[in-house]
């Protein structure tokens, strides 16, 4: 029994299996009582080698390969990576293309947030929006199959445009899914503004200030709902937004409830520029001509993600597969604010703070850090790595 004067703290681990962590993540929190003191991530579980294993294929090859960096943002993480080619070739896609492009990530975006707000609501224990929301996505999943065939992973993009025109039949179909949509989110935008229940784990919980998001560099709507205006749509337009811009969508609070309004304003928006789009869509091509070499140099491309800025860095060595290839996604800048939130809250608050930011882990595992002996060398194969692997496996079943 301890004594008032000696009160001892607690290490709670979450993850990388946990029911309130669904994915591979491990987070280590100080408890002193219910309150969080001191908190550490650890990530890397799921790295897959995606960077590596671009360079030994081709460009086109690769295309497919970067939508798998994560099955929810595919479409965006393919549209960066062929912009980004693009540049690099001097091709520009046709402005059907663009705009087709652009319909696509909207819908994407909608898809993405819809997702995230029932794993919110989940999260604070409100399975009933959860079950609303997710049924609801699976509409956005049908209007993307509509279009590209795909309800995941769609494939829309190839080097040089898209894969599938947009015909007025498809038009009309995705026109009607968004009125469905659009009254569906007003009453969600009701219901997270308005249910006590749902306040009770949202509002004032989890405050970011405008200050410390552009201390930790947070992207994305989690930025936004701190006051931060920032937002690559608007401050450098891509593919077809500077013929059809987004208005941005600001919060001042920063707290979780400010974090679930924003997504679901942007909904919102969303809707607004696809019909936009497609009422007013460009006539001409959907593909050009791309070569299979792609000319010596290095671009940095960088568009908006569903989570935030998501960027690429692209080198070519004048061959028909690229040199290296960095992806920099959104939820790496955001992870730090979880560590930094977590300190001085109550720990029944850490899911829904990690919710928060609507953290992807497969997108971020792409880097791994191997610490070897004395004498070893400096440059990893990938033989090298094999026996690495085969050796320490070797081990832990001696063990």
């Amino acid at each position: 029994m301890h004594t008032s004067e000696h009160r001892e703290q607690f290490i709670v681990p979450i993850g990388p299996q946990h029911p309130a962590l669904k994915e591979p993540g491990h987070f280590e929190f100080t408890v002193d009582g219910e309150t969080v003191t001191a908190a550490s991530a650890r990530l890397g579980y799921a790295h897959r080698g995606i960077e590596k294993a671009c360079e030994q294929r081709t460009w086109v090859q690769n295309l497919y390969l970067f939508e798998r960096v994560c099955g929810i943002c595919s479409h965006i993480h393919a549209t960066c990576y062929a912009a980004a080619v693009e540049k690099l070739a001097g091709v520009e896609a046709p402005p059907r293309a663009q705009a087709i492009r652009e319909v696509v990530a909207e819908l994407e975006r909608i898809h993405s947030h819809l997702l995230w707000l029932g794993v919110a609501a989940h999260e604070a224990g409100f399975d009933t929006l959860f079950m609303y929301t997710w049924r609801d996505r699976e509409t956005v999943m049908d209007l993307l199959e509509v279009i590209t065939g795909n309800r995941v992973n769609y494939s829309a993009n190839i080097l040089g445009g898209v894969k599938n025109d947009i015909t007025p039949e498809q038009s009309a179909e995705v026109l009607k899914g968004l009125d469905f949509l659009e009254k569906r989110i007003q009453h969600y935008l009701h219901v997270v503004q308005n249910d006590e229940f749902f306040l009770q784990r949202t509002r004032g919980i989890g405050v970011t200030t405008k200050e410390m998001a552009e201390r930790l560099g947070i992207v994305g709507p989690t930025a936004r709902a701190s006051g931060v205006a920032r937002d690559v749509r608007v401050d450098s337009p891509y593919i077809a937004y500077p013929q059809f811009p987004v208005n941005m969508m600001v919060e001042e609070s920063g707290d979780l409830e400010a974090r679930t309004v924003i997504r679901i304003k942007e909904l919102t928006e969303s809707c607004r520029v696809i019909r936009q789009i497609l009422e007013n869509m460009p006539e001409g091509e959907i593909e050009t001509k791309m070569p299979r070499r792609i000319k010596e140099g290095e671009v940095l491309m960088r568009v908006e993600a569903p989570r935030g800025e998501l960027w690429y860095f692209v080198k070519s060595n004048g061959g028909e597969k690229p040199e290296r290839v960095h992806v920099r996604t959104p939820t790496i800048p955001n992870m730090a604010s979880v560590v930094a939130l977590a300190v001085g809250h109550q720990l029944a608050d850490i899911p829904m703070i990690l919710a928060g930011i609507d953290p992807c882990f497969s997108c971020q595992d792409r880097a791994v850090i191997v610490n070897y002996a004395k004498g070893g060398h400096d440059h990893w194969t990938w033989e090298d790595l094999r026996r690495y692997g085969i050796e320490y496996y070797r081990k832990q079943r001696r063990v």
